[in-house]
């Protein structure tokens, strides 16, 4: 059966390159929808000769991802995040899944490894992710939500062998900058879905945050990056909310 493998991509140039490796003698095409990359992203990809690379405006990641499950024209797909990287034993897991002629499952998840700054996180709730992300076509989508989208599906889930890297930082200035865009659109969704913001949330919520992720979910056994990542959540918990304060004040954030 044939294998479409699809990503969304802007300004992937750090990563994509490794990852069209990793999966290109897997996938019988691949898909890309760049949201007109500024970096060289384009020319990376139009280096490799299964790649079908399409731009299309950037409407929020739901609706990214679908139209890009939309051009798959295989009877399986795997979707990834250009930072995500499947190892070894998960891409013979997908490839005997493809291979065979009937398969127990039409949706499979995976097991993350979430490397942050260079180290696997096993705690604060980084190292227990699981997520869909091979499944047949007309088996699944995404919501259209413009950020935190879901995998709808109403299929029985199966469990990969192996797992995904997921390379989720280049080092701190990329993390906060992907922080600042997040959860800008975060706070849009939330306003949207009727959500409100004060004060007490813009205070209370961040603390929150933080002990739940570095002490209720042992972000401490994680060492320097354990802190480092619970106070980084905690920070993207008050950037939200005040974000949605001010969108409910004012009719943007500021």
């Amino acid at each position: 059966m044939k294998l479409s493998v699809a990503f969304i991509t802007f300004n992937e140039d750090r990563i994509i390159e490794k990852n069209l490796i990793s999966i290109h003698d897997l996938a019988d095409e691949i898909i890309v929808v760049d949201s007109f990359s500024t970096d060289h992203t384009v020319e990376i990809c139009e280096k490799f000769s299964k790649v079908k690379f399409v731009q299309k405006k950037f409407e929020g990641f739901g609706k990214q991802k679908n139209y890009a499950i939309s051009l798959c024209s295989g009877d399986w797909i795997l979707f990834l995040d250009a930072d995500e990287i499947p190892d070894q034993q998960a891409q013979q897991s997908i490839k005997k899944i493809v291979g065979a002629e009937t398969s127990p499952f039409n949706v499979y998840e995976f097991a993350f490894n979430n490397i942050f700054l260079g180290k696997a996180l096993k705690y604060g709730g980084w190292g227990n992710t699981k997520r869909e992300r091979l499944f047949k076509r007309n088996f699944g989508k995404y919501s259209e939500d413009i950020v935190h989208e879901c995998f709808i599906t109403s299929e029985k889930k199966g469990k990969i062998e192996g797992k995904i890297n997921h390379y989720t930082y280049k080092d701190i200035y990329h993390h906060i900058e992907k922080s600042n865009k997040y959860t800008s659109m975060m706070a849009e969704k939330m306003y949207a879905n009727g959500k409100r913001s004060n004060a007490l949330k813009i205070i209370f919520k961040p603390i929150y945050q933080f002990i739940k992720s570095y002490i209720i979910r042992l972000g401490f056994l994680d060492g320097l990056v354990g802190y480092y990542a619970a106070a980084t959540a905690a920070f993207y918990t008050f950037l939200k909310y005040k974000k949605l304060h001010e969108i409910s004040k004012f009719g943007k954030a500021c």
